[in-house]
């Protein structure tokens, strides 16, 4: 019998629906708080992340470099100032193909490999996120317009306006005020934390003389903004916010540049340096070393060839004679001797000698002899007292001086007015010079000390070395009659602090400062028909001078000549021949300028570098006498 049909439970359907729907409601409602929650949480609890990780997609921080302090000379003439450059940068975040992007660039500006090779380099330093790394610099209105025309397939590239370091006064100054360079991998690692913050966004830093010294006044505070940029990077209005850079301060120097460009022109194409001081404060008038160079190459980056062509001259144009070319000292040493032995009582005013040309230490046979000594016989200065010993440069009076004070004592002596010590106040590449001792040469050759170590000294030759700066700065001693004066560039915009411990020149009497000052005054112009007994530079620079001046020449043997042998200048090779020499200052009554030249194998000091000199103080004491140096030629 079949069985019975059986009927839907319409019921018990009602309730299963009624279930279901009752739990896919209380699913969706907890989904749907889970979703608020979750909405609630983002936008309540963490809306400062979030607002910020917004913000960098489309909110970026930029360093504004700030303006270098300007440096003008002492009649207010700039000689370092800053000029508007536009840079191309590569944002390397945004650029989709380095290697694409740079053959683009290369087709449309032309880059060169030195350019491309330093712009690798900098990828390779630690950076900021976007932060732009550049590729070149200076860009020209032409390459400028047509990165504008190619921009819109170019992602990534920018072109940013800069104010670059630029020198007027190109190789004139050079040596005198220094430069910046483009901040390299060294100058990176030498940089703590706090140091590479203040030198964010900045590309340059002084890395020689003024520009080195004072670097922390001239650069200024970096500055930032934050500014809107889109997808591609480029800058959507004006700065949301903005920290405004302060400027570096502006330094005036002591330094003349009419006066450099004297003493340059003067100078002519020998290699050489001149450096000028003021007795009063220090202050340094002129500073020459020749041959130059032209710092603004060095401002964007010189090219390896370039820079092969200036490390590698035999003229060495980027080596600062004035500061760091350390030489004997010749003759000039004698006035600064002299004192010393008539403070010792080694000699006194009237002591005379009798000079046969030579002179020898007890016992031995080796002749040290004087300038004019021949082989013939001939030479010597025949009756010569203190005075004359100076105006006539007379080397046996002080090859006997010397011996009879010692070493010990010389270098007492010297030591007050700067020899083998830097004095100098703000020129980090200033050079101690040598002030040999005993001790020196025990320490450095092993050796004891010899008499005729000591004589040598006598002359200024041996071991003893200065540098243009050292001369000048004794020179100031002299003129100051025993107030040493620490040599400065700078004369007002920064703090000068003093170096410690420098004492003055004391305890010398009038009469020996007028005895010594009075003799070099003859070395200029003491003027005589009778032969031998004028001043040695009277006849190169004494006549018509309308002011009285205090001066000493000096030679300096470049290559040593043997016994028995004339010194000829004529068998030797240019760079083979004596270094010329010349100091001064004037006027003798109230001293203005302090002077050393040095001309590089040029000869006697009277002949070429005394000319140099008189030229230089004329126009400094402001007299046109049309007196001119010859000593272009080599």
């Amino acid at each position: 019998m079949p069985e019975p049909l059986a009927l839907k439970d319409h019921s018990g359907e009602s309730q299963i629906y009624y279930e279901r729907v009752a739990i896919a409601f209380g699913v969706v409602v907890v989904l749907t708080l889970l979703l608020m929650l979750r909405m609630v949480y983002l936008q309540v609890v963490q809306h400062d992340l979030y607002a910020t990780l917004s913000d960098k997609n489309r909110i970026e921080v930029r360093s504004v470099p700030p303006i270098r302090g300007l440096i003008y000379d002492r009649n207010g003439d700039l000689i370092a100032d800053n000029v508007p450059s536009k840079n191309l940068n590569l944002v390397i975040e945004r650029v989709r193909d380095l290697e694409a992007t740079l053959a683009a660039l290369d087709q449309i500006i032309d880059l060169d490999d030195d350019e491309v090779a330093a712009f690798r380099k900098r990828l390779t330093r630690s950076r900021r996120p976007f932060e732009s790394v550049p590729l070149r610099f200076g860009l020209t209105e032409e390459e400028n317009a047509s990165l504008s025309v190619n921009r819109h397939v170019l992602r990534g590239i920018e072109v940013e306006g800069r104010l670059v370091r630029h020198y007027p006064k190109g190789s004139l100054m050079a040596h005198a005020v220094g430069s910046v360079r483009r901040i390299n991998e060294a100058d990176l690692r030498a940089m703590d934390r706090a140091t590479r913050v203040a030198y964010s966004g900045v590309d340059h830093v002084g890395k020689i003389g003024v520009e080195r010294h004072y670097e922390p006044v001239l650069l200024g505070g970096v500055g930032h903004q934050r500014v809107e940029t889109n997808a591609r990077g480029r800058v959507m209005g004006a700065p949301l916010e903005e920290i405004k850079p302060t400027p570096g301060l502006d330094l005036t120097l002591h330094v003349d540049s009419e006066l450099q460009q004297v003493a340059s022109d003067a100078l002519g194409d020998r290699r050489g340096a001149v450096v000028g001081i003021d007795p009063k404060t220090g202050g340094i008038l002129v500073m020459v070393s020749k041959p130059s160079y032209d710092p603004n190459l060095f401002v964007a980056g010189i090219g390896h060839a370039a820079y092969a062509s200036l490390r590698d001259s035999p003229d060495v144009p980027l080596f600062n004679r004035a500061l760091q070319g350390q030489y004997e000292p010749g003759s000039t040493v004698k006035p600064f001797i002299g004192l010393i032995g008539l403070i010792a009582g080694a000699v006194s005013p009237e002591y005379t000698i009798e000079d046969p040309g030579y002179f020898r230490l007890p016992g031995q046979q080796r002749l040290y002899r004087d300038w004019n000594w021949r082989k013939d016989g001939r030479g010597g200065h025949g009756r010569v007292n203190f005075e004359k010993a100076i105006y006539r440069s007379c080397n046996v009076y002080f090859y006997q001086l010397v011996a009879r004070m010692g070493i010990d004592r010389i270098a007492e002596g010297l030591t007050p007015f700067g020899f083998g010590s830097d004095l100098s106040l703000d020129l980090p590449e200033a050079r101690r010079g040598l002030m040999p001792t005993r001790d020196w040469k025990r320490a450095v050759r092993g050796e004891p000390w010899y008499p005729g170590d000591t004589v040598n000294i006598g002359i200024g030759q041996g071991d003893m070395l200065v540098t243009p700066l050292q001369l000048a700065t004794a020179v100031a001693a002299l003129a100051n009659r025993g107030r040493v004066v620490q040599p400065r560039m700078l004369r007002t915009g920064a703090e000068v602090l003093p170096r410690e411990g420098v004492s003055n020149v004391d305890g010398v009497p009038e009469a020996v400062w007028e005895l010594v000052i009075g003799s070099m005054a003859k070395v200029v112009h003491r003027g005589s028909m009778g032969f031998g007994e004028n001043g040695t530079a009277w006849a190169y620079i004494g006549r018509g001078v309308p002011y009285r001046m205090a001066g000493k020449s000096g030679t300096a043997q470049v290559v040593g000549i043997r016994q028995g042998e004339e010194y000829d200048a004529e068998e030797l090779t240019e760079r083979q021949r004596k270094h010329a020499w010349f100091i001064a200052f004037a006027p003798l009554d109230d001293p203005q300028i302090a002077l050393a030249v040095l001309v590089e194998n040029g000869g006697g000091g009277s002949q070429f570098a005394a000319p140099v000199a008189r030229q230089i103080l004329d126009h400094h004491l402001g007299f046109d006498t049309g007196f001119k140096a010859v000593v272009a030629g080599r």
